[in-house]
């Protein structure tokens, strides 16, 4: 059975930092695309940052220079380092995983964890 389980995140304070965590179980980390996702109080779901299995990443305009994804391949692991943390970041954060790293749609992603909340208080 496949599961993804994000962990790591908290409440801070603006300008702080947290380091999230998602564990993959199963085979699907042959896949191509890990990404992370967010998704604010009544707001949509949208996409953080994506990182491919050649290492490449992307990210949102809004969380370039503050955000950084990166993948541990041996402990099957993709991590989302939050830096200079914003109240605006305030959202429950969610890993997911696709086929391809082409698009920031969540419909293109099969898999998804539970999400781990991330509060920032002003």
């Amino acid at each position: 059975q496949v599961q993804l389980v994000e962990s790591g995140g908290g409440s801070v304070q603006a300008g702080g930092s947290l380091r999230l965590s998602c564990k993959v179980f199963g085979s699907i980390y042959s896949t191509q695309c890990m990404a992370w996702f967010r998704q604010a109080r009544g707001k949509e779901r949208e996409g953080v940052a994506r990182i491919n299995s050649d290492g490449d990443t992307r990210y949102r305009d809004s969380m370039k220079g503050r955000f950084t994804i990166s993948q541990d391949n041996a402990k099957n692991t993709v991590y989302l380092q939050m830096d200079n943390l914003k109240p605006e970041d305030t959202a429950m954060y969610y890993c997911a995983a696709a086929d391809w790293c082409t698009t920031w749609s969540p419909s293109s992603f099969g898999y998804w964890g539970q999400g781990t909340q991330v509060t920032v208080s002003s």
